[in-house]
């Protein structure tokens, strides 16, 4: 990773997942999707899991999971990994629902921006409320922006969405009055035609890394990201990303100065994020 020279403050902080699901988006067995960030040295992560092999009996393998942690009988295990990250690593939360929920507003009644999804996006209020009580309205959602493999929209697929619209509108979403079959047939052109200022509605992983990097940062320093392997975070979507970040925060330092994939085997920092997100991720489904 090429860091700017004369950088004042760059922090490198190593990322992983859990319970990312693709554009399976509704899932209920997969509510969420957490991202975790470390910022530990390779040789601190290291002994991390060494300790964990060692004094807690984890078996020898080239990764760590989390499954490993939540294992019965090892509560002293994930207290002390927590107390070994405790100032050194960040957890951000998905409602995934809550996402699509938002995406919905942010695609169809506006300029759709790389800021969505995060602290610095619009906040849409008892808008998105609303649209998250509505699995058929949010399910409607996906099939449409699901454009994978296609050359055009589908138009039963707009057909379904639209039909709901009216509803919408008269139970507390205004966002979307006049909202036309035109209308929407423009912006899913822009998504199948790579227009780089349309982000990808189904992809939570985007604006969570944002979050991540945000938090990070905090209007003092830039951050250089090394992350597990992840198809959402094309070189393409992660420079959009920075530039974006950088508009919105300037004249502060820009958040973001680049993101490096890495096979998670190969460094113990982002088997580390792993392990945390999965044990975050469980902790919220946990959670009533």
């Amino acid at each position: 990773m090429i860091v700017p020279d004369g950088a004042p403050d760059v922090v490198e902080v190593a990322c992983d997942e859990s319970g990312y699901s693709g554009t399976n988006l509704l899932d209920p067995a997969s509510p969420v999707i957490v991202h975790a960030g470390v910022d530990l040295s390779l040789d601190e992560a290291a002994a991390v899991l060494g300790t964990l092999r060692s004094r807690f009996n984890h078996r020898r393998t080239a990764e760590h999971k989390a499954h490993l942690l939540l294992r019965p009988g090892q509560p002293e295990a994930v207290a002390w990994f927590r107390a070994e990250l405790e100032g050194r690593s960040t957890v951000h939360v998905v409602d995934k629902r809550a996402y699509v929920a938002g995406r919905v507003l942010d695609l169809l009644s506006g300029g759709p921006s790389y800021l969505d999804g995060t602290r610095l996006g619009r906040d849409h209020g008892r808008a998105a409320a609303v649209l998250h009580g509505r699995a058929d309205v949010l399910e409607a959602f996906v099939a449409m922006t699901h454009l994978k493999h296609r050359r055009r929209p589908e138009p039963a697929a707009i057909d379904r969405f639209l039909e709901l619209v009216p509803g919408l509108v008269a139970g507390g979403v205004p966002e979307l009055a006049g909202l036309s079959r035109g209308d929407v047939v423009a912006v899913l052109d822009r998504l199948l035609d790579g227009d780089p200022a349309v982000p990808p509605p189904l992809e939570p992983l985007v604006p969570a890394l944002a979050e991540t990097v945000l938090r990070w940062s905090a209007g003092r320093r830039s951050v250089a990201v090394v992350h597990d392997e992840q198809s959402a975070l094309t070189p393409h979507r992660t420079a959009v990303l920075a530039a974006s970040l950088a508009v919105a925060v300037a004249p502060a330092v820009p958040p973001l100065v680049g993101v490096r994939q890495v096979d998670s085997r190969d460094d113990p920092r982002v088997q580390v994020a792993d392990l945390l997100a999965g044990l975050a991720r469980r902790s919220a489904l946990s959670t009533p």
